[in-house]
């Protein structure tokens, strides 16, 4: 069961919880297949593939991960369906405790295209800071920094344009995280959207959630918000159900067939449009997802 975390590693997990109790185990937006094994020399390979249902098309990626667990090293390469090719550099724990060095890079090569983030992280008991500087993309520095205390969390993130010399995003967080329950206050572009989320384990077997959303810049004036709620019919399944103030109700399934193989099958219900005969677009989808883990 997903539980709050007393000191997150990034203030944009502030609310976790809810948020992952809100949006996975819904494979509604098509069918996937994802297959997970690894060596005894500790490289471990994945592939993934995705049919969407909007536009029918099939997406993939092969990455493959080899680790260092002595050192703390963590290599990863990966290339998708689109040409992409993804690379990442870890380093933990070998400099200093609680020191984290990360290298990303992207590669788009029959465009030219290509992106370079470094991050420096450092996290304590009570406090996880980040530095990352984008090479390409301005280039821009980001910070963002956690802090908790008996339970009380603060975040805030700020990016800074080295080449215009001004801060160009900046964003706030603050909860609490008891033993059962969570509560999330976000800031978040440049303080025009606020969230606030809800978690509770109720039971054991059952939990809940909710989350608000309001947007400043909006064209359409009110709070968007989204209830739901997942229960454990034993301990290889459980169900989750979520509806939002536009209608649409979702509905997940997840079973774990043996050890390392999971389904799950989800199932979105636009109930405005439940009567109509033909509705312009796509008012109802379906999807399911499998996963191999060897």
């Amino acid at each position: 069961m997903s539980l709050p975390q007393p000191v997150p590693p990034s203030w944009k997990d502030l609310g976790k919880s809810s948020n992952d109790l809100l949006s996975r185990d819904y494979p509604f937006s098509g069918t996937s297949l994802e297959v997970k094994t690894k060596t005894p020399s500790n490289v471990a390979f994945k592939v993934a593939g995705l049919r969407d249902t909007k536009t029918q098309g099939i997406i993939g990626d092969l990455e493959t991960k080899y680790s260092d667990p002595k050192n703390g090293l963590v290599f990863t390469q990966a290339w998708t369906t689109s040409n992409v090719l993804r690379s990442q550099v870890e380093l933990e724990n070998y400099i200093a405790k609680g020191l984290k060095l990360d290298v990303n890079t992207s590669l788009i090569p029959d465009k030219g295209s290509k992106s370079a983030l470094f991050n420096v992280i450092y996290k304590q008991s009570g406090v996880h800071t980040r530095g990352a500087f984008d090479v390409f993309k301005g280039p821009t520095f980001t910070a963002d920094t956690v802090f908790g205390r008996d339970g009380f969390l603060f975040g805030a993130e700020a990016a800074y344009n080295v080449t215009e010399g001004n801060i160009t995003r900046y964003s706030a967080a603050v909860g609490y995280n008891a033993p059962e329950y969570a509560l999330t206050v976000h800031g978040l572009n440049n303080f025009n959207t606020f969230s606030a989320s809800y978690y509770h384990r109720v039971s054991p077997d059952v939990e809940a959630g909710a989350k608000a959303v309001y947007d400043t810049k909006s064209t359409t004036s009110g709070v968007a918000l989204e209830v739901g709620a997942k229960a454990y019919l034993d301990s290889a399944a459980f169900v989750k159900a979520k509806i939002n103030n536009s209608g649409v109700l979702a509905l997940g399934y997840t079973q774990t067939l043996r050890p390392g193989v999971k389904a799950s099958f989800g199932l979105a219900l636009d109930t405005q449009r439940l009567n109509d005969i033909a509705p312009s677009g796509p008012a109802h989808k379906v999807g399911a997802s499998i996963t191999f883990d060897a």
